[in-house]
């Protein structure tokens, strides 16, 4: 009866599909002109890097390390991320750089970090500088203030409640030994991932998206963005282009500013450390993502379309990178949700909810052989940890469009419109109010 049942829903499906084919022919070009070929050139790049890393060579650099970690309000969180440091096996010198934001109104977390200098002193060529910054700043304003504190030739950001590997730092210097490489993007996987369904969603996410598919751009040079919360870089380089810029979103902001440097110089090569491995806290609720994402997409569209809008030149990226940004970065992220929103409003309001539905069980199986695909790829080719990953193939039937794709989809409608009409990147709470008042009105 269930076989029969299923098989009635099949041919349903697919009468009600050929009677209204020309749905099905506006829909396509979303999935043949984006989706394919940024899978072609995501598993390739992964094919390359495969190749590539198991003909790697030891470390042949020791260069001195800085790394900022920026703090506001973990308390005791930031002991881990302080121990981890600690433990690399890296053989040079690492400074760690704890900058304590508002470090009058978080003085449990300024007194957690004076807590770890009789730790540090413990480990060979590890050093502690703590930097309270007694009126916050904000996020950019902390990062700066750990930069002018800092000593090495490489520095290395890091939230407050971000832990590592401990050869996180031995895998980041190992591309900086290309003199070309200025800076870095390292790899992010979720912490705290049986928390909730959500927190399960946000895995698949790095997983896929961020870990997997940064690896596979930047064999193509191709990386879309230095995570904020785990990025490196040349000491001198960043000083010179001036650190990090106020508003919000610095980390894409900064990479922006990077990638305009590579039509003068086209040698520049921004890498993704695959195997440096940093592990943050994702957000545990529907609404504690909600609000993220709004920060995170509305803010695409602050700085690609107010803040950089002369970026958008072969000139200064490069073709590739310009095709690349125009198509992936504008396009897709900003321009693309909004069209998947004001589709499905459309087919259910013209054709009525039999056609909506019908889609949205096709657009099911597309996606989730497309992300069991990009899962493969992720768990045989890249985890370290592959044993850990597979657990959560059982999640990935909840990841596809339409079940927490689409509700994402949602939120960068939402916080893209946000930002078109209500600027919403001026409500950020990566910083005070007063902080983003006083930066330029783009």
């Amino acid at each position: 009866m269930e076989f029969s049942y299923l098989e009635y829903l099949v041919l349903a499906t697919i009468n009600m599909l050929q009677e209204h084919f020309d749905v099905v022919v506006i829909y396509l070009p979303m999935l043949v002109i984006f989706e394919l070929p940024l899978m072609f050139i995501v598993f390739s790049g992964i094919t390359f890097w495969y190749r590539r890393t198991k003909l790697s060579e030891p470390l042949t650099i020791t260069p001195s390390v800085s790394c900022i970690i920026t703090c506001y309000g973990e308390g005791d969180g930031i002991k881990q991320t302080i121990l981890t440091l600690c433990e690399q096996i890296y053989p040079g010198t690492i400074e760690i750089i704890p900058v304590i934001d508002g470090a009058k109104q978080n003085a449990d977390t300024y007194q957690a970090a004076k807590d770890c200098i009789s730790l540090v002193k413990t480990y060979h060529n590890r050093t502690i500088n703590i930097v309270p910054k007694w009126q916050r700043g904000g996020r950019v304003s902390t990062l700066n203030a750990g930069l002018y504190a800092a000593k090495g030739e490489i520095i290395i950001n890091a939230d407050g409640d971000t832990s590592f590997d401990n050869n996180m730092v031995y895998e980041i210097i190992k591309e900086f030994e290309d003199p070309n490489v200025p800076a870095v993007g390292g790899s992010l996987r979720v912490r705290n991932i049986k928390k909730s369904f959500v927190t399960h969603m946000q895995a698949l996410e790095y997983m896929i998206s961020m870990q997997a598919g940064k690896t596979g751009l930047a064999e193509w040079n191709l990386i879309n963005n230095i995570s904020g919360a785990f990025g490196a870089f040349r000491r001198q380089f960043l000083q010179q282009i001036g650190g990090w810029d106020t508003h919000t979103a610095e980390d894409l902001d900064l990479t922006m500013r990077i990638k305009q440097y590579m039509s003068r110089h086209p040698n520049i090569l921004i890498p993704f450390a695959t195997k440096a491995i940093g592990h943050t806290d994702a957000p545990e609720t529907w609404g504690e993502l909600f609000q993220q994402r709004m920060r995170w997409d509305g803010d695409l569209l602050f700085l690609y379309l107010r803040k950089h809008p002369y970026a958008f030149s072969p000139n200064l990226l490069g073709f590739k990178t310009f095709i690349f940004t125009l198509v992936y970065g504008v396009l897709q992220n900003i321009l693309i949700p909004l069209l998947v929103i004001f589709f499905y409003i459309w087919l259910l309001t013209t054709y009525g909810f039999y056609l909506f539905a019908s889609m949205m069980i096709v657009q099911f199986f597309v996606y989730l052989i497309l992300s069991l695909l990009h899962f493969l790829f992720f768990l045989f080719a890249i985890s370290e940890r592959p044993k850990e990953d597979i657990k959560v193939l059982y999640w990935l039937m909840f990841f596809p469009f339409p079940i927490y794709t689409l509700i994402t989809r949602g939120f960068s409608a939402f916080a893209i419109l946000n930002e078109v009409f209500r600027r919403g990147h001026e409500e950020s709470n990566m910083a005070p109010w007063w902080v983003i008042k006083k930066g330029n009105k783009f």
